[in-house]
């Protein structure tokens, strides 16, 4: 069984792999992959199996700490900062803001 990790350990292991790679590809580069990555979740959303579901949403966020990687920043902390009090919008831990509001 895999062990369980924290927003800090994935972005970690993530940079360990690949970061010469994407910083060498640079942002631009690596957002089309994130892009690409997307699409094919959303197929997933629509036909896939659960496992082919769960996949994608793994390849999903490792794009999205690969990116984050590249521009030097600590996911844990951002969304520590935007999501740890509460929703950003109405500062409740249940979101009771409007539907047409974003938080």
């Amino acid at each position: 069984m895999t062990r369980q990790m924290t927003i800090q350990e994935f972005q970690s292991l993530i940079r360990a792999m690949y970061h010469d790679k994407d910083a060498a590809r640079g942002v631009e580069g690596t957002f089309m992959w994130l892009t690409e990555e997307i699409g094919e979740l959303a197929t997933a959303l629509r036909s896939g199996t659960k496992e082919e579901i769960a996949l994608e949403f793994a390849d999903v966020l490792a794009w999205l700490a690969t990116i984050a990687n590249v521009v030097d920043v600590d996911l844990q902390a951002a969304v520590a900062r935007k999501y740890g009090a509460g929703c950003p919008g109405c500062g409740r831990l249940a979101c009771i803001c409007s539907d047409a509001e974003k938080p």
